[in-house]
């Protein structure tokens, strides 16, 4: 019989066998040890990260608080990154968006308060007023209710183009896409105004304007008889002429007017919301929207528009859109 401590017949020493509950010691201590060697060196990383999200969370509540302005640290190139610097892309979309708003609803505010007042003082005025002019005194109670219709129209208009801008910036496109004859279009247009209307000879016709134009029908009329009645209202004498021609892939459409121009310094503002040139006070109509729908309204189609001065005098505004869509 064989017994640890002795050798076996081959001469080799024998050892007795560990009992079976210490068998796996050794390996829950190797296991143990590289565990504790492995949370201490994930720990630093693990901490660092959490922090990094709990700044990320507290950026974001400060914002939801209200702080518009607020962003948050997007430095690095993990996800962590990645994701702050889509919260401040976010954010300044939302701010500028916002900011926007309450400019136009300050603006419209302060526009209102003038057709408000005129109207306020010819209702007081109405019953006081001898009988042979109430007519005019009604004409001007009509002519302002004209003019709030206007600039609520207006208004909603620019601010549904704001919203559709941003949409579209998120990747929603919300775009109206069907052909428009703008060569009939431009017809009514400008034969509402009495504009003189100018096109390519009609052999050159085909060859030079496009059958149709892709894009939103109402609202391009809506660009276009904007710029017709501005040219109408602060053009000084003679009808406004329109003209359509083909520069590579793109369609411009230039009205121009023989009125006082429109300096170089103010090109540019006049296509900012509610802003008027200088001398051009409320009763000569218009709520200071139009030539800021405009630009909306082109950009919304993938163009734009632009003020230079007409050769021989006054201004030619010329609404440039994309041929493709």
């Amino acid at each position: 019989m064989l017994r640890p401590g002795g050798r076996g017949p081959d001469g080799r020493l024998l050892v007795p066998e560990p009992p079976f509950f210490m068998r796996g010691v050794g390996l829950l201590l190797t296991l143990g040890v590289l565990f504790v060697a492995v949370a201490g060196g994930a720990y630093p990383v693990v901490r660092r990260l959490t922090r990094r999200l709990e700044t990320l969370k507290r950026g974001v509540e400060t914002f939801g608080a209200g702080e518009l302005h607020h962003r948050v640290d997007a430095t690095g190139r993990d996800e962590i990154a990645a994701l702050a610097a889509s919260f401040n892309a976010a954010a300044t979309r939302i701010e500028s968006l916002v900011q926007a708003n309450q400019s136009l609803l300050a603006n419209a505010s302060h526009e209102l308060r003038s057709p408000l007042a005129r109207l306020k003082m010819a209702l007081a005025m109405l019953d006081t007023t001898p009988a042979e002019r109430r007519g005019a005194l009604k004409d001007e109670i009509e002519r302002n209710i004209r003019e709030l219709d206007a600039l609520v129209e207006e208004v909603l208009l620019a601010s549904r183009l704001d919203a559709r801008h941003q949409r579209s910036r998120d990747g929603v496109d919300e775009r109206v896409r069907e052909p428009v004859d703008v060569i009939a279009l431009a017809a009514e247009e400008a034969a509402r105004v009495d504009a003189v209307l100018e096109l390519p000879d009609e052999a050159d016709r085909a060859a030079a304007l496009p059958a149709t134009l892709s894009g939103d029908e109402r609202l391009l009329r809506r660009a276009l008889r904007n710029l017709l009645e501005n040219a109408r209202r602060y053009g000084g004498a003679g009808a406004p002429a329109l003209q359509l021609r083909r520069v590579g892939e793109w369609l411009e459409l230039s009205v121009s007017d023989r009125g006082p121009g429109v300096p170089a310094s103010q090109r540019e503002r006049i296509f900012e919301p509610f802003y008027r040139l200088p001398g051009h006070a409320e009763q000569a109509g218009g709520v200071g929207l139009g030539l800021s729908l405009v630009r909306q309204i082109a950009q919304h189609h993938g163009g734009d528009v632009r003020c230079e001065p007409r050769a021989g005098g006054g201004s030619r505004f010329v609404l440039r859109l994309p041929i493709a869509p």
